[in-house]
């Protein structure tokens, strides 16, 4: 399947390029941004600092360092302030910018934390299915990405992306 939700650490998945839920200052974090940015070492924040930062939804791309990926892209997700503030739109355009970006650079796999789902508050049960749904619109037009991997940090997450993936 060229599609799957799976439960570990993104910091330990080997493919071409993970996607960072990243803040715009996109200098690290906590959650798996910080995770991300720790494990990739000190030249990752050192490349972070060249590139200005990035606005909620878009995306940037970086080497992996100390990675097992030769990407990491960094996406800002949306803060949840209850759905009214272009929230569930913000959160496509993280997905979609990413696969773009990972598409333009070559990248047959990617792997995917979900986005906004922690700190920043995004209902689990809103954010799935549009990651979901986004990235299999993605795939469909793009068979170069062979493999996307949602990588859940608990077994609740993982549990909403399988329904949202059966569904």
């Amino acid at each position: 399947m060229k599609f799957k939700v799976i439960l570990g650490d993104i910091t330990k998945v080997t493919c071409d390029a993970i996607a960072n839920a990243a803040n715009t200052t996109l200098l690290g974090g906590g959650g798996v941004d910080g995770a991300i940015h720790r494990a990739a070492g000190p030249e990752l924040l050192s490349e972070c600092r060249t590139l200005g930062g990035c606005r909620t939804g878009e995306a940037k791309i970086t080497n992996g360092y100390r990675l097992p990926v030769k990407y990491v892209i960094h996406t800002p997700g949306p803060v949840w302030r209850g759905g009214s503030h272009q929230e569930e739109q913000q959160l496509k355009n993280c997905y979609e910018n990413c696969l773009k970006l990972a598409a333009e650079h070559g990248c047959k796999s990617i792997a995917f934390p979900s986005i906004s789902t922690g700190i920043y508050g995004f209902p689990l049960e809103k954010a799935a299915p549009i990651a979901v749904h986004t990235i299999r619109s993605f795939l469909k037009e793009h068979p170069e990405i062979e493999k996307v991997q949602m990588v859940c940090f608990d077994e609740i997450t993982k549990k909403y992306y399988e329904n949202a993936l059966d569904g």
